[in-house]
């Protein structure tokens, strides 16, 4: 696939720009491409998924990110996952998989009120680690309703939201719509170094080795193909693909049924290598 920008703005579903990083990128010659990276960290640590929507914004993503209680939460989330030894929880993550998992769904086809739902719980899915990193899907989802019970939201809709963030996490949950789905995928895609802690130990602790050999993970879609690739550049200096496996085989288990859900299979490329 060439490296040359694709024009958003010309793109059909199923279509996203990207630059010679992989990231979302403009200022060259237009071209659709069949793949599409949906997003991802590269190798600076940014997050590489703005969200790709032929509106000019999307309204309650956006109100739901200006909500003070929302974004103190999601800070004291952070901060209690930092005491525990976790690694990066906060608003950069919430951002980063509510934009995936919308770009998801909006390159598959889904309509526009689903993407942005989507959106709104990928923001929201980690939330309840304000509370304890214990079942903190089920306690996010209670955080979420109370978040959006006054919003403008359907009931039917917010709905959605409370089972995708109650069911995220690969010991309980099950990609029980595509709005889950889209959360769980994009959301178990988001490994890299930059999630470290500065304090982090990468010799002794295999969580944190693994994250910091990732230099750089992107989530790409192939509509036509009804593939969703995740596509990984680990350092095998600092970390051997085994151990990728060892601590998330059951991440990327849940990430193949979701796929499943969506109508796609799940792949994923290690260094441009295929290894699933």
């Amino acid at each position: 696939m060439s490296d040359e920008a694709v024009d958003p703005a010309a793109a059909t579903p199923g279509r996203a720009s990207r630059d010679g990083t992989g990231g979302n990128g403009a200022g060259n010659t237009p071209r659709v491409a069949h793949d599409v990276p949906l997003g991802g960290r590269g190798r600076e640590g940014e997050a590489q998924a703005p969200l790709q929507t032929r509106y000019e914004r999307v309204a309650l993503l956006e109100q739901v990110r200006g909500n003070e209680r929302a974004l103190a939460f999601l800070d004291a989330a952070d901060a209690f996952m930092d005491a525990q030894g976790f690694t990066e929880h906060g608003r950069r993550h919430a951002n980063l998989v509510g934009s995936i998992a919308y770009n998801v769904l909006s390159y598959l086809g889904h309509e526009e009120r689903v993407c942005e739902v989507a959106a709104v719980a990928g923001f929201l899915h980690d939330i309840g680690n304000v509370v304890s990193r214990a079942d903190h899907g089920q306690t996010g989802a209670l955080i979420a309703y109370d978040l959006l019970k006054d919003a403008d939201i359907t009931y039917a809709d917010l709905a959605l939201v409370l089972s995708a963030v109650g069911n995220h996490e690969e010991q309980y949950g099950q990609s029980v719509s595509p709005v889950s789905a889209a959360v769980i995928l994009a959301d178990k895609s988001d490994v890299h170094r930059s999630r470290v802690r500065k304090n982090a130990s990468i010799a002794f602790d295999i969580h944190d080795r693994v994250n910091y050999a990732v230099e750089a993970s992107f989530l790409r879609v192939d509509a036509e193909a009804h593939t969703l690739t995740l596509e990984l550049t680990i350092d095998t200096e600092i970390s051997q693909v085994l151990e990728y496996f060892e601590i998330f085989l059951d991440r990327m288990i849940m990430c193949r049924r979701a796929a499943e859900t969506l109508g796609c299979s799940f792949r994923i490329t290690v260094n441009d290598v295929p290894v699933l």
